[in-house]
């Protein structure tokens, strides 16, 4: 076998012998294994970290006081939901948003769960779509504020922002030529016009 010469323990000797120290139980203080640090090497100038910013101090708060709202976990729909470019008539598609065209049919998804409201607004474009109907309203609600300050925020109206995306996907994204934010007398922001292609 042959000699090894005396060139030290590595970092992985050192590191599995601190694993072995870690578990054993000392009789007393000078019989405690003694802790090997790992060298480390040496940094340029230019390989030290830039320190990072520290972050913004947290506001004070006590239980049982009701969190404020002034910062909001949700993006405003505005940001959130951009206005996508006209796909119909112009003429059209300004008598609409006047509240001019009445709707052929509506579908109120109002105290519905998402999973009760999916298949029914599915249902409904469906049949709208094979009766040749080409405006129709669907009532979401603004939804009620529910959030009570706790640390997990509940958005209000979740069917509000969940409708348009079910509505711009597939299978209903096939059979809608547009959909916009109601004219107040057919429910404002509480409702959406879904304007349907012909059937072919």
């Amino acid at each position: 076998m042959a000699k090894r010469g005396k060139r030290g323990l590595t970092d992985e000797d050192k590191a599995l012998w601190n694993r072995v120290a870690a578990t054993a139980n000392p009789m007393d203080r000078r019989s405690a294994p003694t802790i090997l640090e790992p060298s480390k090497p040496s940094l340029t100038k230019s390989q030290h970290p830039t320190p990072e910013k520290a972050p913004a101090p947290v506001p004070a708060f006590r239980i049982g006081e009701k969190a404020t709202k002034t910062a909001s976990a949700w993006p405003p729909s505005s940001q959130e939901t951009p206005q996508p470019p006209i796909r119909m008539d112009h003429g059209t598609h300004k008598r609409m948003a006047r509240g001019k065209l009445k709707p052929e049919g509506r579908l109120d998804l109002h105290g519905m769960t998402l999973s009760e409201a999916h298949p029914a607004l599915i249902k409904f474009i469906f049949q709208a779509y094979e009766t040749q109907k080409r405006l129709v309203l669907v009532i979401t609600g603004k939804g009620k504020d529910r959030d009570a300050g706790g640390p997990i925020p509940i958005r209000r109206g979740i069917l509000r922002h969940q409708v348009p995306a079910w509505l711009t996907t597939p299978p209903l994204s096939a059979m809608i030529l547009d959909i916009r934010e109601a004219h107040q007398r057919h429910g404002g922001g509480g409702a959406f016009y879904v304007y349907l292609k012909r059937r072919r």
